[in-house]
């Protein structure tokens, strides 16, 4: 990350963002968006937002940072890309986030239950270049990808399972932890 640029742009968000994308074959069945925030200009707490079935719902007991997430970061992510994003139903709801970079992640709210495990590799991820609305923003993070994810909407399991790729050496997963994350804009 270049020191000129960092230098002149603020924090905008400290927390965490583990992220999931769930493919049935190739087809996209959930992308989800979990966040523990920190610190931001909009409060701190934390939030779940899901896409599936061409729908978006954004929980957090926080709906004005929740829906600041989803507007300002979540809709804009290379994870967003091709999706329908309709405006999102909101519900104000208590989400729990529990963040272990040797063992995984747990979310749950509303009916909604998230797990990812079976940590691959922690690894630093630093730019001055993420466009988020057309602006570039800086980030840095430590990031988690996992072998192994499940969600589970009103007592039913979404079909799909994390596509994983990459070396052993450099593993990636479209199920990933992202903690330790700075946004600055």
């Amino acid at each position: 990350m270049s020191e000129g640029v960092a230098a002149t742009r603020s924090p905008v968000l400290v927390g965490a963002n583990p992220g999931l994308r769930l493919y049935d074959g190739e087809t996209l069945t959930a992308y989800v968006s979990v966040w523990r925030v920190d610190w931001s200009v909009h409060g701190s707490g934390t939030a779940v937002v899901l896409w599936r079935d061409g729908q978006v719902h954004v929980y957090g007991a926080d709906a004005e940072l929740a829906t600041w997430l989803e507007h300002d970061f979540v809709r804009h992510f290379p994870e967003a890309d091709g999706l329908e994003w309709p405006d999102p139903v909101v519900v104000r709801q208590d989400v729990e986030v529990a963040i272990d970079l040797a063992t995984g992640m747990h979310a749950r709210t509303a009916g909604l239950e998230l797990h990812m495990s079976d940590v691959l590799d922690r690894r630093t991820f630093a730019t001055d270049e993420f466009p988020l609305d057309g602006v570039d923003h800086s980030l840095s993070l430590v990031l988690a990808p996992c072998r192994s994810a499940s969600l589970v909407d009103d007592g039913r399991r979404i079909a799909g399972v994390p596509q994983v790729s990459g070396t052993a050496e450099r593993p990636s997963s479209s199920a990933f932890l992202a903690v330790a994350e700075v946004w600055s804009g």
